[in-house]
């Protein structure tokens, strides 16, 4: 499947929760998780982008999209650092 399509299906249901809201706390709480998540895809997306001139190149999945998303910069940091000083 096309990458700009899943991005935009996905920036799209993002936008929708955004707008609409869920009037129940946990439907609200899981989307907001769903949110974060979406957003450490994005972030591990553009430092592989922009990794790439570095050989630099983390892999996009449901755990390091979560530790991205989750736990922000930091987490995204922690990432590199692990990528950079243990795997390779």
């Amino acid at each position: 499947m096309d990458p700009i399509l899943v991005f935009s299906v996905l920036g799209g249901l993002v936008l929708v929760l955004l707008l609409v809201g869920a009037p129940i706390k946990p439907i609200r709480w899981i989307g907001q998780v769903f949110i974060r998540i979406i957003v450490g895809a994005l972030l591990l997306f553009l430092v592989n982008v922009f990794g790439a001139s570095f050989d630099l190149h983390i892999p996009i999945n449901f755990i390091t999209s979560s530790i991205s998303g989750i736990l922000g910069l930091p987490g995204l940091a922690a990432l590199v650092i692990i990528k950079m000083m243990i795997v390779s």
